[in-house]
């Protein structure tokens, strides 16, 4: 079940990226990519934005990433959303960052004003665990720390 849910991470590019800070959620529609092993999730934001000031106060996090839009109509029923918990972490790694960085611009290119500006920050999310609700009932646990 793990390959799937794997599969699910890297077939998608978009996600609701959850936060809290001082006790209240927050939720960011956010441009994803993930690497080769799902162990961790790329993301890119502005410093000042409220989702990552929650990060850097709090970098535990929860990302929602669904088939919604391949599930429309009667198929409803079928719809997987796999929850991802994860640890915050920034990028130290010159050589990664622009490894990252160059996936961004080639995957995202209208994410380009974000990427070229001084203000924003790609990250990464540490993956640690999935749970994948696969149609109405039938729910999967997989800890990958």
């Amino acid at each position: 079940m793990l390959e799937t849910m794997k599969n699910l991470v890297k077939g998608y590019d978009l996600c609701v990226l959850a936060t809290v800070s001082n006790g209240k959620p927050h939720c960011s529609l956010m441009s994803y990519l993930s690497d080769d092993e799902v162990r961790e999730i790329y993301m890119v934001s502005r410093k000042e934005t409220r989702k990552f000031l929650n990060l850097i106060q709090n970098p535990e996090v929860s990302l929602l990433i669904d088939t919604r839009e391949d599930e429309r109509g009667q198929h409803r029923g079928d719809v997987k959303a796999l929850t991802a918990a994860g640890e915050f972490q920034p990028i130290d790694d010159p050589v990664k960052m622009n490894h990252v960085r160059s996936r961004f611009q080639k995957q995202f290119p209208h994410l380009s004003v974000f990427l070229d500006d001084p203000q924003s920050e790609i990250f990464s999310i540490r993956l640690k665990s999935f749970q994948l609700l696969d149609g109405v009932k039938d729910i999967f646990i997989e800890i990958i720390e």
